[in-house]
């Protein structure tokens, strides 16, 4: 098989088995919130767990990055990350107290912090081949499909199932959601069979050898720290919608399925441009993203439907831009033997500035959101100068 043909497989491949794990992680996700509720926890201990389980979750990717460079074992690292982080999902089934569902949410964070920068080197190597942004944009787009099917599978169950005990329709959700967990660890298997050596993939290999990461490198994180901090999570978004009455009770679910309809189509795009242009697409994913904060914080009284829509829009294009670009802008400029680490970095720096802007977001958002609104905006802007350095560096 030609090299670019099997590399594209080996993205699609793996692109599959994001789908269904996604599908099985993230509808567990949309439900843990009540769940945890109608097992006894108060809503501060569900914020807690969530936000404690992210951050141990980014955190120990630092060390899972330079675990993946130091052993090459990525098979090995992927395979203990995915039963962690999707096998675990049905055991919440099993759980009588909230203590317990805690721990194994932490437990599902903890999986994929052990298989995330093993699987993103791995698909770098394949991306590299066909593209780098094409490349990640396909995988990032076959993800969000499994997003939007997760959330409407466990609802449909939830609104099929009638039991007169509510807890034990949300068990089992959880239960039912053992078969994405298997279909992906069955894919997983496959792709072990088919790619064994996945660094094989990539046929060019960077001519640096430089054992530390470089100037240019640091300059690019330094970008992700402005694009993390000032990006809101949509759970603020949705609580602003529902505070406000901008969108009612049940339409605040299809917005997000809305959203990430877009992220994918927005990945596969500005995959596509960047493998054209380089940087520069990621100067303009910024600032169309900057302006997604004024549409849907601020009361415009009129048309605020419309304006709140798309706001959602240009917040989906920038989560798209984030899931592809940002890690295929890594694979063009580290080369194939500290990838691990660099996505660790990644992930753990992007988690990180995430965590404190999100925070400080929620804080704004309770005195003064046209604060919230400004800080988001400079913060999405000052990355694009970090991105013309970066693009400096690159061009020497």
């Amino acid at each position: 098989m030609m090299p670019k043909k099997s590399a594209m497989k080996f993205i699609v491949i793996m692109g599959i088995v994001s789908l269904f794990s996604d599908m099985t992680y993230e509808a567990a996700r949309s439900i843990t919130g009540p769940y945890m509720a109608l097992l006894g926890a108060s809503a501060t201990a569900v914020g807690v767990i969530s936000g404690l389980g992210e951050f141990i979750g980014y955190a120990l990717r630092l060390l899972t990055g330079w675990l993946t460079d130091k052993t090459k074992k990525y098979w090995t690292l992927t395979f203990i990350g995915y039963v962690l982080n999707i096998l675990i999902i049905p055991a919440f089934a099993l759980a009588n107290r909230w203590e317990y569902a805690a721990a194994l949410i932490v437990m599902e964070r903890i999986g994929k912090a052990i298989r995330k920068p093993a699987k993103d080197t791995m698909t770098s190597y394949a991306a590299k081949e066909v593209g780098a942004g094409w490349g990640f944009a396909v995988e990032e787009a076959l993800d969000q499909v499994g997003a939007v099917l997760g959330p409407v599978f466990v609802a449909l169950i939830l609104m099929v199932r009638k039991d007169p005990k509510l807890i034990d329709n949300y068990k089992q959700s959880f239960m039912l959601l053992a078969i994405p967990a298997f279909i992906t660890i069955a894919i997983l298997l496959v792709a072990r069979f088919m790619y064994p050596r996945p660094s094989e993939l990539e046929t060019k290999k960077s001519e640096q050898t430089d054992k530390n990461l470089t100037k240019t490198y640091w300059w690019y994180m330094g970008a992700i720290a402005f694009i993390a901090a000032g990006f809101a999570d949509f759970p603020l978004m949705a609580y602003h919608f529902k505070t406000t009455g901008v969108f009612s009770d049940s339409l605040i679910p299809v917005v997000y399925a809305i959203a990430m309809g877009v992220d994918a189509l927005a990945a596969l795009v500005f995959g596509r441009l960047f493998d054209k242009k380089g940087i520069p697409v990621l100067m303009i994913s910024s600032l169309i993203a900057a302006m997604f904060s004024p549409l849907v914080f601020l009361n415009f009284r009129s048309n605020q439907l419309i304006l709140a829509t798309l706001g959602v829009i240009l917040w989906g294009i920038g989560m798209g831009a984030q899931e592809s670009i940002l890690k295929a802008a890594i694979a063009t400029m580290v080369p194939s033997g500290k990838r691990g680490t660099a996505y660790g970095i990644f992930n753990t720096g992007f988690g990180l500035f995430w965590f404190l802007g999100s925070t400080l977001m929620g804080v704004l958002y309770d005195n003064n959101i046209m604060m919230l609104v400004v800080f988001s905006v400079i913060m999405q802007l000052c990355s694009i100068p970090m991105l013309f350095m970066v693009k400096k560096e690159m061009s020497r």
